[in-house]
């Protein structure tokens, strides 16, 4: 958190960043729905006036928010991928990678699973819908390139073992906060994987 002093003095670009990481901070410990204007500037140390400058609605801040984990989430996983030998070991980095962020973040999938449950459509859930989508054709393409390559077996349909991959992350993270752990998730995530692994190169058909 900033101390009021330095926060009062931001320039604009940087307020309106210091005011996301202060939702996404927030939201690590507290229901996103639940955060106020008046809760986000208070942590800021400014005043709302000051805070509507940036942002005239929280629903506009939501926005910056999503934007935020869209821009970091694909920007790790994709670093990991390329880091990779090859598309198997690749979806395990990301697949890590993922765990990694969500346990610095613990807030971030609180604000996803909130905005996708909204009836209504609004800008922060189809931003989050579109961060799922474009996760999912990063998923799809290695797994694709692992078929290519023998990896992974020629009959696995790469719709569906994508969405088993995203799930098995939204699992860990429902879990780690059922137990009020964040950290279980680095623990599990191997063995988690390890089983999806084994599914994608078993008996080649």
């Amino acid at each position: 958190m900033e101390t009021p002093t330095a926060s009062r003095h931001l320039p604009a670009d940087a307020r309106r960043a210091a005011t996301v990481e202060a939702f996404v901070d927030l939201a690590a410990r507290t229901n996103p729905s639940d955060i106020s204007t008046t809760a986000i500037a208070r942590h800021m140390g400014v005043t709302q006036g000051a805070l509507f400058k940036h942002f005239p609605t929280k629903e506009a801040i939501l926005e910056a928010v999503m934007g935020w984990v869209a821009e970091r989430l694909l920007t790790r996983v994709d670093a990991a991928a390329r880091q990779a030998a090859s598309p198997l070991a690749a979806l395990e980095a990301v697949f890590m990678a993922h765990v990694a962020f969500v346990t610095a973040h613990p807030g971030v999938p609180r604000m996803l699973f909130g905005e996708l449950q909204r009836a209504e459509m609004s800008g922060p859930k189809r931003m989050a819908q579109t961060l799922i989508a474009r996760y999912g054709e990063r998923v799809r393409a290695l797994l694709a390139q692992g078929k290519a390559v023998g990896e992974v077996r020629s009959g696995v349909d790469e719709g569906t073992a994508a969405l088993l991959f995203i799930g098995s992350v939204q699992g860990l993270v429902m879990q780690s906060l059922l137990a009020g752990n964040v950290g279980q998730m680095g623990v599990q995530a191997p063995g988690v994987f390890a089983l999806f692994r084994d599914a994608l190169a078993g008996a080649r058909a």
